[in-house]
């Protein structure tokens, strides 16, 4: 690997069991391996080097990114060789005309976007765990986030790719263009894959504008059909300004009102809450088509309750209801989270076919002590 390859190596005592325990378990607790060498490269060479090393000597490996996914896809199963790719964080390039940015796998989602904002430009994806999350991993497991209604799957994002193929061969398939029809579109066999095909290395991100102004209310729901009825308005009356639709249950709330002990953004407690956030060019404008549907909605008995952000402090307030419940719900114990796709009209129906399950198994109940246990549903 050359000098500049740091090596954290777990066999004979070289490295403490500490230091390679944030890399054989996930963040939730719930899978862990048993690697005794984790590599981390700092350059495609590198990967290149340890993935031929690996392919002739027939050695397990499993690429790593922040480890911040939850189910156990980045922690070994027994004791394969870990690539971790958190040295490889270079930003090389952005172009503000095209929006084009070209970064190491190994970027924390976080740093990128903010590198874009100062350039008033914005990644296409954003998630809780951002500040830890790497882009190359979101682009391996295809994350979704919270800007996933505006700006879709990373499938249309992902303009070019760099990765390693498990031989060491290197795909050099870094495009920056965005209109591109000419051959195979390889880079879309590795969007999802999770490593499986290749180690991702280097990406080229279709970046847009940050809008210059954004808007967000919160409101409560007394059904899951009023919900869908609000969306759908919201769609109508909102049309190209509407930025992104987050749903969460009453017990998900209840849950991030019990952790952190503040009181919620509304009187009262409603099955169901919404929050819309939509992002324009202009603040007045949008506030007031905002304030109208919220009205619409409310006089019409879709919406219960609500309430519209005054500024940009109250803005942050009420995405944290949201983007608090996958912290939370850790809070007093193990949990089982799945990230699904359902349609529409059935999204709700899993928490509560899930609910009837487990309860018929005696697995969790509400007691005293852990009043907000049990199955919960949030989502966009």
């Amino acid at each position: 690997l050359g000098e500049d390859a740091a090596v954290i190596d777990g066999v004979d005592g070289k490295a403490e069991s500490s230091d390679l325990e944030p890399f054989n378990e996930d963040w939730m607790h719930k899978y862990r391996g048993q690697t005794r060498l984790v590599l981390r490269p700092a350059s495609t060479e590198h990967v290149s080097g340890i993935l031929r090393y690996c392919n002739e000597s027939m050695l397990a490996v499993v690429p790593q990114g922040g480890n911040t996914g939850l189910v156990g896809g980045s922690v070994p199963v027994f004791d394969e060789i870990v690539v971790s790719m958190a040295r490889m964080n270079r930003i090389h390039s952005f172009d503000d005309a095209s929006g084009t940015l070209v970064l190491d796998a190994g970027c924390v989602l976080e740093v990128a976007d903010q590198f874009l904002a100062e350039r008033g430009h914005i990644f296409p994806l954003d998630l809780g765990a951002k500040g830890s999350c790497h882009v190359g991993g979101n682009v391996a497991t295809n994350a979704g986030g919270l800007r996933l209604l505006r700006y879709g799957s990373l499938h249309g994002s992902v303009l070019g790719m760099e990765a390693v193929l498990p031989d060491g061969t290197v795909m050099d398939d870094l495009c920056t263009l965005r209109k591109n029809n000419t051959g195979y579109d390889l880079k879309q066999l590795l969007i999802g894959a999770e490593g499986t095909i290749g180690i991702i290395t280097k990406l080229a991100v279709q970046c847009p504008q940050r809008s210059p102004a954004v808007n967000v209310a919160f409101f409560g729901i007394e059904s899951y059909e009023k919900a869908q009825r609000a969306f759908r308005e919201a769609k109508a009356q909102l049309s190209e300004i509407l930025s992104a639709f987050e749903l969460m249950d009453a017990k998900s709330q209840q849950l991030v009102h019990a952790v952190r002990g503040e009181k919620g953004p509304l009187e009262g407690e409603h099955p169901f809450y919404c929050l819309i956030e939509t992002s324009g060019s202009n603040g007045d404008h949008d506030y007031e088509k905002l304030e109208k549907f919220l009205e619409d909605v409310m006089t019409n008995d879709v919406v219960a309750d609500g309430v519209v952000a005054q500024d940009a402090t109250q803005i942050k307030s009420l995405w944290s209801w949201r983007e608090s419940v996958p912290e939370c719900i850790g809070h007093w114990g193990g949990v089982y989270k799945y990230d699904v796709s359902i349609p529409l009209a059935d999204m709700y129906t899993i928490v509560d076919d899930v609910k009837a399950r487990v309860d018929e198994a005696g697995l969790l109940g509400d007691t005293d002590e852990f009043p907000v246990l049990g199955v919960i549903g949030y989502g966009h």
